[in-house]
């Protein structure tokens, strides 16, 4: 069995576990409808379009 020599300090433990919890970016993309930026594969907050056709009715305030 393997068995380690020496202890793992707390901070060599805590870099080698921070790597994991990076978060990234969320995507964008341009609505190509209204120009809005939205995220990829959602219908679009501000005209309510998703992949050419209207799916939800926006009413403007």
């Amino acid at each position: 069995m393997a068995v380690p020599k020496r202890k793992v300090s707390k901070a060599r433990k805590n870099t080698r576990r921070s790597n994991v919890w990076k978060l990234s970016a969320p995507a964008f993309c341009k609505c190509p409808q209204c120009g809005e930026l939205k995220t990829p594969h959602v219908v679009c907050q501000n005209c309510g379009y998703y992949k050419g056709r209207e799916v939800v009715k926006v009413e403007e305030a």
